[in-house]
């Protein structure tokens, strides 16, 4: 059983992109976390057999919502890793975001040796043009350096780096089993001394990331981000546009005016030469639409979905990443994991 936990605020027809693709493309179960309340999406969300969904409005923070989008998603990883420790029927547990659909070979990952605590899939960056008909359906690879320095000597891209070719991550995205000793960041498996544990890699193993794919979704997505908190941890080659980004939204300007400027913005810095990496066989054609995973039903998931809603009482500070392990066997037992005594345990079967 293969499941992901992302912490989400996009648009109803992003979310159902979101969840319908990685449910194709070899997922079984989705654990999400809103990012604040969304009445249509959280109706949608409700009405998929395949979902779990969690709003983590203020109530569910008790008032200590962290300010930075990245520990906020770093917290709910490890919070749904810790309860998938008690509630039975998940193998690995993927950390994804919304414009991220999984692409996982079902054999490949049942051949992961048992040694192996982490799986990684490997990125595959959506192409970024001004306009896409529909979603897009060519996504970059990791480039070697022959490549890469072609690129450069090309002007495609400013410095041989698959840093520089792609506009997000290019460290893919990962999986653990389901263990109190194992963290989730947003791109690695660590342990408890921070160090990334060994992640088994095949091919078949892909994230395809929709990353400022368009002029539109660079407007929608930076205006977002920056919208979601004062702090955002991004590579060292996009805080260049960041700056130019917050320095414009900062601005008297009409919504017309600051559209015309972030899509300027995304012409410097963020849009591809599809034409030249097409013609010179560097991209990947891929269609997430065309997925023909069959997901497996959580036989648990209402067990799931009351073991999150009694944690939102419950402080979650102890769920941080390499946080030691006994506060969260004790925030478990106030569910009745610990010694089976509680209600909540024993009405779902567990001792």
């Amino acid at each position: 059983m293969i499941a992901t936990v992302s912490t989400v605020k996009d648009t109803l027809a992003n979310v159902q992109r979101f969840v319908r693709g990685n449910l194709a493309g070899g997922v079984d179960h989705m654990v999400v976390f809103l990012d604040g309340p969304d009445p249509e999406v959280e109706a949608w969300l409700a009405s998929q057999e395949h979902v779990t969904h969690l709003v983590a409005d203020d109530a569910w923070w008790g008032g200590k919502r962290p300010a930075d989008l990245n520990n906020r998603q770093r917290m709910h990883a490890n919070i749904a890793k810790a309860v998938l420790t008690v509630v039975p029927g998940v193998d690995w547990l993927f950390h994804v975001d919304a414009d991220e659909i999984c692409q996982i070979d079902r054999a490949a990952i049942d051949a992961v040796p048992p040694s192996y605590d982490a799986v990684r899939l490997a990125p595959l960056e959506a192409v970024s043009r001004k306009h896409w008909d529909g979603s897009p359906t060519w996504f970059k690879k990791l480039l070697d350096e022959p490549d890469l320095k072609l690129l450069e000597v090309l002007g495609v891209i400013e410095k041989p780096a698959n840093g520089h070719l792609f506009h997000g991550h290019v460290e893919g995205k990962t999986a653990t089993r389901p263990r109190l000793d194992r963290w989730l960041t947003i791109h690695r498996t660590v342990d408890e001394k921070r160090d990334e544990v060994p992640h088994f890699t095949a091919p078949g193993l892909t994230v395809l990331h929709y990353e400022s794919y368009s002029g539109e979704d660079f407007v929608r997505k930076w205006s977002a981000m920056l919208a979601a908190g004062p702090e955002i941890s991004l590579r060292p080659v996009r805080e260049r546009t960041k700056a130019a980004v917050q320095a414009l939204i900062g601005k008297p300007l009409t919504p017309e005016l600051r559209e015309q400027y972030l899509t300027r913005i995304f012409e410097a810095t963020t849009e591809d030469d599809f034409d030249t990496l097409r013609e010179l066989g560097l991209l990947v054609e891929a269609d997430p639409t065309q997925g023909t995973h069959t997901p497996q039903l959580l036989e648990t998931r209402d067990q799931l979905a009351e073991a999150l809603a009694a944690l939102a009482d419950q402080p979650k500070d102890a769920f941080g990443v390499c946080k030691p392990a006994g506060p969260v066997q004790e925030v478990l037992s106030h569910l009745g994991a610990g010694d089976g005594k509680k209600s909540w345990w024993r009405k779902n079967g567990r001792s």
